[in-house]
């Protein structure tokens, strides 16, 4: 199977790759007639290359079943996803100015609360929320940033416009799997890095490190970072390592640290160690037994003690999952005018809240046109996509909306982009979105471009690893020979 562009259609979506059926565009020529010109079998070999390579090197992720936890190696597809520098740097721009609102927004919840009493945002949404944590009320954090790692969904409707999905503002991952899909292309297509200027995404590590111990209660030349995971059950637990590994900090559990007069210790065998900075990966209610979940052994009894005193601290900040709440997410365009006195640089997808009544209405009555989303569920859970459904679906999620409207929020079915993927026959059309990262601290930092997630089954939306989704390696392309 040689790839025939003319014979790939994407329809009525905007495609990555190609403008109509035999034409690529502007940015992707190069690659476009590359592939174009490999044979069928050598197509399947470079396939095959990066599926070994992905085995080869443990890149890896969990998936929970009733049958237990299964371990499965990255999906990945080898057609590299490519946007242009130019149009970058506006996307780039619209994420700082996001998050910078975001966390404006985190600091103000949890001290003044100057954007409730304005009634920008209404007061019953912060006491409904599932992630508003009263316990942290008064902290000032460092730089006032709670979100130092944010991982904004990004899609793109039928006219190549880039809209935010959603914000994650808790415990975001996946930028392990961006930096590895970066080397997997390395291997696979070596050849290609020689006629493409590829901004490279080897800053990470590096920038992340740099974020971290800028927040160290210490003023030492090099504080002691570690990176807190609820251990190798977990999903991410491939990223808790890695990231750990490259930044050349200690990855640790809960049973690994222990607070004593208020500060935080490691256990190693040279005794304790006074720990600055610690990245946690676990979420918040399992952090501190002594202040949340008393049946928590994920945690460090007396953690939260010594973040609130200020003796150690915590990215991302215990609370900031505030602003993570898809329903506070409708509110972001009025936080980046609140607070920035801007207008948005990138748009959010329209919104219905279904705690509105006149909304809500609106929503029931046309479940067949939107997808509705849960306010604090992840990875694709709890949704529902209702020109996708059944009739049976849609009549006992509407049930759910009716029995808890705060909890819901709904969106119209927008037209993801697609990609082509290697199918049986030819380059095959897939819809795909996009996670950047964006790092705040004493300065930000973005990822150029992020992990691209694509659906694999063809006609679905659903992008998610643990739903089957699959990933592309996401080049940033200065235009012009290089």
């Amino acid at each position: 199977m040689q790839i025939d562009w003319r014979a790939y259609d994407p329809g009525q979506f905007y495609d990555e790759l190609i403008s109509s059926p035999g034409h690529p565009r502007k940015a992707t020529r190069h690659l476009a007639k590359y592939l174009a010109s490999l044979s069928g079998e050598d197509l399947q070999e470079r396939k095959r290359s990066a599926e070994l390579a992905i085995k080869t090197m443990g890149i890896s992720f969990t998936v929970y079943s009733d049958a237990g936890n299964i371990d499965r190696a990255w999906p990945f597809d080898i057609i590299p996803r490519i946007i242009p520098q130019k149009e970058w740097q506006k996307t780039e721009r619209g994420l700082i100015q996001r998050l910078t609102a975001l966390n404006c927004f985190i600091n103000d919840i949890y001290n003044d609360q100057k954007i409730i009493k304005d009634k920008v945002v209404p007061a019953e949404l912060l006491l409904d929320s599932a992630n508003f944590r009263r316990e942290c009320m008064g902290m000032k954090p460092a730089f006032g940033v709670w979100s130092h790692i944010c991982g904004s969904d990004l899609i793109r409707d039928h006219q190549g416009e880039f809209y935010v999905l959603e914000d994650n503002l808790r415990v975001p991952s996946g930028v392990s799997y961006m930096l590895e899909n970066r080397k997997v292309t390395k291997r696979v297509f070596p050849e290609l890095f020689d006629n493409h200027n590829i901004v490279p995404v080897t800053e990470y590590p590096n920038q992340l490190f740099d974020t971290l111990a800028a927040l160290s209660p210490r003023p030492l030349d090099r504080p002691e970072v570690v990176v807190l995971t609820p251990g190798i059950y977990n999903s991410a637990y491939f990223e808790h390592s890695y990231l750990a590994q490259q930044m050349g900090v200690e990855l640790v559990e809960g049973s690994d640290l222990v607070v004593e007069n208020d500060c935080v210790y490691m256990r190693t065998i040279k005794g304790l160690a006074r720990v600055d900075v610690i990245y946690r990966r676990i979420d918040d209610l399992f952090l501190d037994p002594e202040m949340f979940n008393p049946d928590s052994v994920l945690g460090v009894p007396g953690l939260m003690r010594a973040w609130l005193k200020g003796n150690v601290a915590l990215a991302n900040a215990p609370g900031a999952g505030v602003a993570d709440d898809k329903v506070i997410y409708t509110f972001v365009p009025a936080m980046i005018k609140y607070y920035l006195g801007e207008e948005p640089i990138l748009n959010n997808v329209p919104s219905y809240l279904c705690i509105d009544p006149q909304q809500c209405d609106h929503v029931l009555k046309n479940l067949d046109k939107l997808v509705v989303k849960p306010a604090n569920e992840s990875g694709g859970y709890g949704m529902i996509i209702g020109p996708q459904a059944s009739k049976k679906e849609r009549e006992e999620f509407a049930g759910r909306i009716k029995a808890n409207p705060r909890n819901y929020m709904a969106q119209p079915l927008i037209s993801l982009s697609t990609a082509p993927i290697i199918g049986s026959k030819n380059a095959e059309p897939r819809h795909i979105d996009l996670r950047p990262f964006v790092l705040q601290g004493k300065e930000h930092y973005v990822t150029p471009g992020g992990l691209t997630r694509v659906a694999m089954v063809k006609g679905s939306y659903v992008v998610n690893s643990s739903q089957g989704g699959g990933s592309k390696d996401t080049w940033i392309v200065v235009e012009g020979d290089k």
